[in-house]
């Protein structure tokens, strides 16, 4: 499950243009800065990828082609969790 986690972190970072820096961008803020070694140890060192605190802002930064549950099922175990109201489905 780690590596799905983080094949879809690498997704993300292919869509923004393929830099790590693209994703710290899109993610920082002006209290918490993200900078590209944060994306890298996401990928290469933290076991569970990315922060669950970023996994909905990386989401909406690709317009949702990757999905919270793809990005981290450990928090968002249903395939619909996380996904703004107007994707869900009426199941």
């Amino acid at each position: 499950m780690v590596s799905n986690m983080k094949k879809e972190l690498e997704k993300i970072i292919e869509l923004l243009g393929g830099k790590q820096q693209n994703l710290a961008d899109a993610l920082a803020t002006d209290e918490e800065p993200i900078k590209q070694a944060h994306v890298w140890n996401w990928l290469n060192v933290t076991v569970n990828g990315i922060p669950e605190r970023h996994v909905i802002k990386a989401c909406k930064s690709v317009n949702w082609q990757v999905t919270p549950h793809e990005l981290r099922p450990d928090i968002y175990p249903h395939p619909q969790d996380g996904l703004p109201d107007h994707m869900r489905s009426a199941a």
